[in-house]
């Protein structure tokens, strides 16, 4: 289930340095600086967590949510199965909105996102930039090719355990939850990574996240993620987006004039508008979704709608799979590094078939 603005980015790191030269194009090589440059950032800004929370200058609430960071990655090491290693041990106070800004692009009559390969994270469906002009810029180059483009906030990443990922003060600004969710979901990447396998990934990781931090809120004595107001709005989101971008899908196979694909996916898409105003108005006033819905070049259309399969297309297998395992976490985790190793096209079907306990 996505959450808004909760896109996540494999971090390209600082091995990506050695990798310039291999290159060819300016523009290759000019992107991956700026990536190398803002993971520097990153971990130069990095304090250790004890640190900042013994600060008197810290305030309460930073206090507080790193306390809550530390106890997170205890439980996540101690009862999830994940890593204890440097990861979230340190925080940057980076001092802006969010810490990348993804870039996602499809063509005008197609689902399948644009694919970009890097020396470190494989091939992934976007493009990640430390500067919100950069990648604003960018989002305006693909759109004057005729791209469908949206460009999301990201307030966390992962270097798959290659750095010590500090948390940046981005994520705190998104709640609890998020924070709950997102440092269960970045070290259960470390557990499992299929290269160029976005989906996989990405779905393993939110499966892990959901099932975690509902046993981490039933541990503590917390709310139960998914009954808050917050994950049951995303939850009518997500069903929604997957919906039109199964409508569209059959749309684009069909055997019809481009012209006439063009006008059936404006009345497809003003559809799913009209049924976001329908449970908007159930929300008591939460508007943090209008933009995605907006009829505008950032609003909705192909690339954002792939950036939500791309993350909650594979969720239902892996929880299922959890499920027949008696929600033993490292069983799914062997399991799915088994189905990994399969080609592609066999890795849904691995994961289906494994019996349960």
């Amino acid at each position: 289930m996505l959450r808004r603005r909760r896109v996540r980015l494999i971090g390209l790191g600082l091995l990506i340095g050695g990798s310039l030269l291999a290159l060819s194009g300016c523009s290759q090589v000019s992107y991956l600086w700026q990536a190398a440059l803002g993971q520097s950032e990153l971990l130069t800004r990095a304090r250790p967590l004890a640190e900042v929370i013994a600060d008197p200058a810290t305030s309460a609430e930073v206090r507080r949510q790193l306390t809550l960071v530390q106890d997170v990655r205890r439980y996540a090491s101690q009862v999830l199965g994940l890593p204890d290693n440097a990861t979230f041990t340190g925080y940057s106070d980076l001092k802006r909105p969010y810490l990348v800004w993804n870039v996602f692009a499809a063509p005008p009559l197609s689902g399948t996102l644009t694919t970009y390969c890097f020396p470190v994270a494989g091939c992934v469906p976007y493009r990640g930039y430390f500067s919100q002009a950069a990648a604003e810029s960018e989002a305006a180059r693909l759109r004057a090719d005729g791209d469908d483009v949206f460009v999301g906030g990201v307030s966390a990443y992962s270097t798959l355990g290659r750095f010590a990922d500090p948390i940046p003060s981005t994520l705190l600004r998104s709640g609890d939850a998020t924070l709950i969710s997102t440092v269960i979901h970045e070290l259960a990447h470390q557990v499992v990574y299929v290269q160029n396998d976005t989906s996989f990934n990405e779905s393993f990781a939110v499966a892990v996240e959901t099932a975690g931090a509902q046993r981490y809120a039933a541990a503590r004595g917390l709310p139960a993620p998914d009954q808050t107001a917050a994950r049951t709005r995303a939850a009518q989101i997500n069903d929604l987006l997957l919906k039109t971008r199964a409508e569209l899908s059959k749309l684009y196979a069909a055997a019809l004039p481009d012209a006439e694909k063009l006008t059936r996916k404006v009345s497809i898409l003003n559809r799913a508008r009209q049924e976001y105003a329908a449970l908007r108005a159930t929300w008591n006033g939460y508007s943090g979704y209008d933009g995605w819905f907006a009829d505008a070049p950032n609003g909705l259309n192909n690339a954002l709608l792939g950036s939500v399969a791309a993350y909650a297309d594979h969720v239902p297998a892996f929880l299922a799979l959890l499920s027949r395992l008696n929600g033993d976490f490292p069983a799914l985790y062997a399991a799915v590094r088994l189905c990994g190793a399969n080609p592609e096209h066999q890795r849904l079907s691995c994961l289906e078939n494994i019996p349960g306990r």
